[in-house]
């Protein structure tokens, strides 16, 4: 045997690919051989191509049977048919060495077609498509129960072409494609499918081997159907047994609660109070939410599964007030469940009462606040023991604040404007009277808002008291909320009077906020600048001096410099620093240097027109000041 034959079955043994087998025929040519040795060489290499051919048909082959036989297994033992069904796709797409392989299944219910399994997709479209019956090569496949191949999709006429099969397929990439039905029977339950993302024949042995892995697919679901079929009816005859075996214990356990609940009501017990009966009596940990009632809402107040909680609705005359939420018992018989619908029935009446003993204080706030505004003159006495009894500390100064919801302009149009504002008065009067309680302070609905007489925190403003608010009642509706606020009333039953004066100096302040385009923000007189001092109704001249220039009046008086005169001639000169020397009979760098300090002292912004027209007023409100003391 020569040394070329033996290179030949060397490459058999190793399993080398076809390009290597010229390499003998080559060598011998390089190196002189005649042209029998030639032919004889090239004769042995047709030889072992075949040889070759034959041993990868043989290996293709007993890699399709073990495939095969490992799919067989997989059905003996199924236990999961994703899993199963996943591992036919992974088979069918290795052996046919496609890039993608996918099975898709009927609905009948919906009427379409839909992915079960994908192995190779990079597309979530195509991933998630739904085919209407009949359409796409699917589609063909199902109709004739044959397979069917296509070289090149998109030019294929044979099928029926849709916007949205043909936009998955673009957007994974497919050409050739191949579907073999999944049969039951006579009935096509789906199809299996190979495809590439270039164009390429599929043999008949492999439409053969894709049919076999489609035959599996079909007795594996058929198999899954029967096995869930069979484990629901033993579920369903476990279950019987089981509410028949605990049916004493059942009617037991509802009759306790029932006893329970009904000593809860009459003693006057709380929400939490039934949430702790309950939990005692099914054993696991009941709590109340105000939220996470949506399930159980929708299905009429009935208790509910999410997860492994149960849920039962919390509500009265069509308002969902919150939800009985279950925990640690995700089985609960029917019994049970009904127990805890009724739990949650006595919860929406205890909470019923709760806020209707809530409204009753909050009106009877309301009508105290409402006598001080509209009937100061009433009995001090009767005003002073009312305020007591609502724990109200009429000793203590007092802010009046004016809220309101102020919609965008272009709301006025909408028909359902009207309806809107209404239910914003009242959410916003609720929110008031909340906040109102827990501070000790009063509220009540008033002139298309709500007016609030709340007492000042130990160093507290009133400024960051109606800052404070706009944020906490904001906070609380989710929405922007403007709150103007008076200056404190220090005598509040002593001078009722007074109360109305200072709402109508909150509502001026509330206004401007709305002129100023602040809406949604707090602010008392103080904070308007110039503007506070026109709307505050003590027109307090020092205090706005004093928030404007009093830092160079108080520099001027400690260090003896004239940075006020400074700046009356700055001003008179139209702002100009070589016309104010002149004034002033200085250096132009004097006047230079005198700016510079005032700048430092009230900030770089100074000469804003806005704050120079505050600068300039206060200059003025000061020299009258000292023209009055003397001084």
């Amino acid at each position: 045997m020569s040394h070329e034959h033996v290179s030949y079955l060397e490459l058999l043994a190793r399993g080398a690919g076809t390009e290597a087998y010229d390499r003998p025929v080559l060598l011998a040519r390089a190196s002189g051989a005649g042209p029998e040795a030639l032919a004889d060489l090239e004769e042995a290499k047709q030889l072992a191509l075949r040889v070759r051919a034959e041993l990868e048909g043989r290996r293709r082959r007993e890699a399709e049977l073990s495939a095969l036989f490992a799919t067989a297994h997989d059905l003996a033992g199924l236990r999961d048919l994703d899993a199963v069904l996943r591992a036919i796709v992974q088979r069918a797409r290795s052996l046919l060495g496609t890039e993608v392989a996918y099975l898709s299944l009927n609905d009948p219910t919906a009427g379409d077609t839909y992915m079960r399994v994908t192995e190779g997709s990079v597309s979530a479209r195509f991933q998630q498509v739904r085919l209407g019956m009949g359409e796409g090569l699917g589609g063909l496949v199902a109709q004739t129960a044959r397979p069917y191949v296509t070289d090149d999709y998109f030019e294929d006429p044979r099928f029926q072409h849709t916007r949205t099969i043909d936009a998955a397929v673009r957007d994974e990439g497919l050409v050739a494609i191949l579907g073999v039905p999944l049969s039951l029977g006579s009935q096509v339950i789906g199809v299996l499918f190979a495809a590439d993302r270039r164009a390429r024949v599929f043999e008949r042995e492999q439409v053969a081997l894709l049919a076999s892995f489609a035959a599996h697919a079909a007795v594996a679901i058929d198999t899954a159907n029967l096995l869930a079929e069979t484990r629901s009816a033993l579920a369903e005859l476990e279950r019987a047994n089981d509410i028949i075996r605990e049916h004493s214990a059942v009617i037991e356990r509802a009759s306790e609660v029932h006893d329970r609940l009904s000593e809860l009501v009459l003693h006057g017990g709380g929400v939490h109070d039934v949430a702790d009966a309950v939990s005692e009596v099914l054993g696991g940990t009941v709590e109340f939410t105000e939220t996470g009632a949506g399930a159980a809402r929708r299905t009429g107040g009935h208790a509910v599964r999410e997860g492994d909680d149960w849920v039962a609705a919390v509500s009265a005359g069509g308002e969902t007030l919150g939800a009985l939420v279950l925990h640690g018992q995700p089985e609960l018989d029917p019994v049970d469940q009904r127990t805890l619908e009724r739990a949650a029935l006595v919860t929406s009446l205890l909470l019923l009462a709760r806020r209707s003993a809530g409204e009753a204080e909050q009106r009877v706030r309301g009508e105290l606040l409402d006598d001080l505004l509209d009937a100061p003159d009433r009995d001090r006495g009767l005003l002073r023991e009312r305020a007591a009894r609502l724990r109200t500390d009429s000793e203590a100064p007092h802010v009046v604040l004016a809220a309101r919801i102020d919609r965008a302009a272009g709301d006025a149009a909408d028909p359902d404007a009207g309806g809107r504002e209404s239910a914003d008065r009242q959410r916003l009067w609720s929110a008031a009277s909340h906040l109102a309680a827990t501070r000790h302070g009063l509220a009540s609905a008033r002139d298309g808002g709500t007016v609030l007489l709340l007492p000042l925190g130990p160093g507290e403003g009133a400024a960051e008291l109606a800052r404070q608010t706009a944020r906490s009642l904001g906070g609380t509706l989710r929405e922007p909320v403007t709150v103007g606020a008076s200056a404190p009333v220090r005598t509040l039953l002593d001078r009722p009077d007074q109360v109305a004066v200072a709402y109508q100096e909150a509502r001026r302040c509330l206004d401007a906020l709305v002129l100023l385009r602040r809406s949604g923000q707090g602010a008392a007189a103080e904070d308007l600048g110039f503007l506070g001092l026109l709307l505050a109704d003590g027109r307090d001249i020092d205090g706005f001096v004093g928030r404007t220039i009093g830092q160079v009046v108080a520099y001027d008086r400690r260090r003896g410099t004239e940075l006020v005169r400074t700046l009356d001639a700055y001003f008179a000169s139209g702002m100009s620093p070589a016309r104010t020397k002149d004034e002033l009979h200085v250096h132009v760098n004097t006047v230079a240097q005198r700016l510079e300090r005032v700048g430092r002292l009230l900030g770089p912004d100074w000469q804003s027109p806005a704050r120079a027209l505050e600068i300039q007023l206060a200059l003025r409100l000061h020299a009258l000041s000292d023209a009055v003391t003397g001084t």
